[in-house]
């Protein structure tokens, strides 16, 4: 009897269960949560459309972790060392930091200053003569330059393929599952055109978000409208055209700029305007790195620049002198306003960390 009556009680419960579960079940909508989500992709409301066309190539979450993996991977070059993130640290805005120049596999080194990485998702060309015309391509310059990575794309699919996980993170980030050129690049854009750096002091004023330039700082602003923003306009500090501002030949490199990729003369020595998002800690400065300092750049354009055929007219006034006419304070004052285009939020955000 006693048996019984438990057999009865479990059997009880179990109705129960059942009959709760269906009554709850009813009304309620499963939502299918995807497996690659698609990454939230935001412009600040003080930022232009983008350039890149995010529907061709929209962030996901597991491309987004591929190409992060990807970059900080020595896979990508010859030596299995050199990565894009050894010339590219997020703690200096994605920069080679103190180097003058690129350094690449078994010791070699560039003629160019490694450019930092931020809001290329609205940029138009790529590195400092603009030889790629498009972000999907742009890896492909440093990934089979003898002086940077030294690599064939061919040679890295072998290595990709021979490794278990990254079999399975292609399979995960893309539709056809393969590890392929396409992909590659793909993956990569996925992971930087989410670098946006957007949050400095002067976006937090631009934004109207409750903080205020201190008197050197606004002086600088004035200072720079006047005299700099020519060249480094609009929020993204930088018109993005190609100009020679004065830099004299170094006869080591003899780099003739954006002649490199027209073949025109006319573009001789003239090199892509860079923005000065995070410029307290892009150092050393122009493209071979040739300048330290901030004071060094403001002295160059101050009494430094050079005369040539193809030197920008801006840099050239109606008494025939050449330069900006700049004073110790004013100086000091632009440098003020510069330190506020530091943008601690996306220099710290684990989101683009190697660990």
């Amino acid at each position: 009897m006693y048996q019984t009556k438990n057999i009865l009680r479990i059997l009880l419960y179990i109705y129960l269960f059942i009959f709760i579960t269906a009554c709850s079940s009813e009304n309620k909508e499963y939502v299918s949560i995807p497996e690659n989500p698609l990454l939230e992709f935001t412009v600040p409301a003080n930022f232009p459309e983008p350039s890149y066309n995010i529907s061709l190539n929209p962030p996901t979450k597991k491309g987004f972790e591929l190409g992060k993996k990807l970059f900080y991977d020595g896979k990508l070059s010859s030596d299995g060392v050199i990565s894009c993130g050894f010339c590219h640290l997020q703690d200096f805005a994605f920069t080679h930091h103190t180097h003058i120049v690129s350094h690449g596999v078994d010791g070699a080194l560039g003629t160019r200053n490694a450019q930092p990485l931020h809001n290329l998702a609205f940029m138009n060309e790529f590195t400092w003569d603009g030889a790629a015309s498009h972000l999907d391509l742009q890896p492909i310059i440093p990934i089979t330059a003898a002086v940077e990575m030294n690599e064939t794309f061919a040679s890295v699919i072998t290595k990709l393929e021979e490794t278990p996980e990254y079999v399975e993170l292609f399979a995960a980030a893309f539709d056809n599952q393969q590890i392929s050129t396409d992909n590659i690049l793909k993956a990569l854009s996925q992971f930087t055109i989410m670098m946006i750096s957007a949050n400095s002091k002067y976006d937090k004023i631009e934004r109207n978000e409750g903080t205020v330039f201190t008197d050197d700082e606004a002086a600088g602003l004035e200072l720079f409208t006047a005299k700099c923003a020519s060249c480094h306009s609009g929020t993204l500090f930088t018109d993005q055209s190609y100009r020679n501002n004065g830099l004299s030949i170094d006869p080591q490199y003899n780099d003739v700029g954006r002649n490199r990729v027209t073949g025109l003369a006319s573009d001789l020595y003239k090199f892509k305007v860079p923005s000065l998002r995070n410029i307290e800690l892009t150092f050393p400065y122009m493209h071979d790195g040739r300048l330290k300092t901030l004071e060094d750049v403001l002295n160059h354009y101050n009494t430094g620049i050079v005369d040539s055929e193809t030197l920008d007219p801006i840099f050239k006034n109606a008494t025939s002198t050449i330069g900006i006419s700049l004073s110790e304070i004013e100086k000091q004052q632009i440098i003020a306003f510069l330190k506020t285009l530091t943008d601690d939020t996306f220099l710290n955000d684990s989101r683009f960390s190697e660990f």
